[in-house]
């Protein structure tokens, strides 16, 4: 057995170690079988990374006379930076793809302060123009008090919009364009208390009260968008979530398990809608069948109850969640399922392309991962509200394909995916976040 005598930490000139050691499953004075030892340091350098706050971390140790000193070095990434904002209006690029409308494009800036403070907090702050006009500004804290377990969340935002989708018809969205005034906007905020056990689990409590207003054009075209509310509604919007993320790498993980599950209930002010219960849950599970080789299978769900339903609330597959290959489509409903698997083939991995026009540690070394994945997914929506006209619901959809994935800089996952669906749909589609 050996006794963990010292925990020293380098290179975070900006991150409090204090940060860092509340991530470790282990501590100064603790006991550790020396058979265990590799794979106890390699676990939380792994825990270290999904910090997601630096390039790279690594680790030392020495043993001498049954007392361990445990060093880990770290390379810090750049934290505050501008994110140019040139985005498609629509749903995903395939969608925007089918209109080719270039009036179609919202533009902007999205300045994002991570590790403020060097405590891991993060400072969001999003100016939107062109088609939809945004504004957002949000704030996170992940220690509240030196126990370091409960965190916060909060956020205020304003959407406005051009164009509105007023109605599915052929599971194809239908929109309307307003010539003068503005036929949607939202004001919402948003306040959270998370209690976060460590870096892979979280439970959280959020407060939501918003404000939304639609034209009388909108109401006119479909009195059934909100319903009773006619133009104008508020609501109240509590939630309890649970999150418990077992991958070994949050970016594009290829062994452990994700879990994340929650229920909503929303409270409409001034008699503007009907209240209604939201559940949702998704597991997934990533196996690893060689060293470059892994399967995926996974599922989520999601449960909505009222006594009535207002269009805008009759969401469920097309936006977040869908079977790959119908990313035209929108599929509204109260319920639905959805089922996905996949095998993934590692074809590259380069640790460091140095670039030789910078010296800055920060900037000078892009990593290149590159796999090939085949994939099957399946989902069912149930809709008794809003079905007419929209032949995919109550219905199996079932899509399949492959795809290239690219994951590189600054944990940006590129997605190319040839897919076939069981409508007879074929093409490729690109998207930029991780399918599961």
């Amino acid at each position: 057995m050996l006794v963990v005598s010292d925990i020293t930490i380098s290179g975070n000139e900006i991150t409090k170690e204090q940060v860092m050691l509340r991530e470790l499953t282990f501590a100064q004075g603790d006991t550790v079988a020396t058979e265990l030892l590799e794979p106890l340091l390699q676990e939380n350098q792994k825990r270290l990374s999904n910090l997601r706050l630096f390039h790279e971390v690594s680790y030392t140790y020495t043993c001498e006379e049954g007392r361990l000193q445990v060093a880990y070095q770290v390379q810090e990434r750049f934290y505050l930076y501008p994110i140019p904002i040139f985005d498609f209006a629509d749903r995903n690029f395939n969608a925007w793809l089918e209109k080719k409308d270039w009036s179609r494009i919202d533009y902007g800036v999205s300045l994002l302060c991570r590790n403020f403070r060097g405590r891991n907090e993060e400072v969001r702050l999003r100016v939107q123009r062109g088609f939809n006009k945004r504004l957002e500004l949000g704030y996170r804290i992940p220690y509240l008090w030196r126990k370091h377990n409960l965190g916060a969340d909060f956020s205020v935002s304003d959407y406005r919009s051009r164009t509105i989708s007023y109605a599915n018809h052929n599971n194809k969205q239908r929109f309307f364009e307003q010539e003068e005034g503005i036929p949607i906007k939202r004001t919402a905020f948003s306040a959270a208390v998370i209690y976060r056990q460590d870096v892979q689990e979280q439970n959280g409590l959020r407060l939501t009260y918003a404000t939304e207003e639609i034209s009388d054009s909108v109401a006119f075209l479909n009195p059934e968008y909100y319903r009773k509310a006619g133009q104008e509604r508020q609501y109240v919007r509590l939630e309890l979530f649970r999150v418990l993320n077992q991958r070994n790498n949050f970016i594009y993980p290829t062994a452990g398990s994700y879990f994340e599950a929650g229920v909503s209930q929303t409270f409409f002010l001034q008699h503007s809608g009907s209240p209604f219960t939201t559940a949702r849950a998704k597991y997934v599970q990533y196996v690893p069948l060689t060293a470059k080789l892994s399967y995926m299978a996974g599922a989520e769900g999601q449960l909505r109850l009222a006594g009535k339903y207002a269009f805008a609330d009759n969401v469920a597959m097309g936006y977040r969640s869908y079977v790959r290959g119908y990313e035209l489509y929108v599929v509204g409903g109260q319920h639905f399922g959805l089922f996905k698997q996949g095998l993934t083939q590692q074809l590259l991995d380069i640790k460091s392309i140095r670039l030789k026009f910078t010296d800055n540690p920060k900037f000078n070394s892009i990593p290149l991962q590159l796999y090939l994945n085949g994939f099957t997914d399946a989902g069912y929506v149930t809709d008794k509200a809003f079905d007419a006209g929209n032949p995919l619901t109550n219905r199996l959809l079932v899509g399949g394909g492959l795809g290239l994935h690219a994951v590189t800089f600054y944990d940006v996952v590129l997605r190319l995916e040839y897919t076939l669906n069981r409508e007879g749909d074929r093409g490729f589609y690109f998207s930029g976040r991780f399918p599961f």
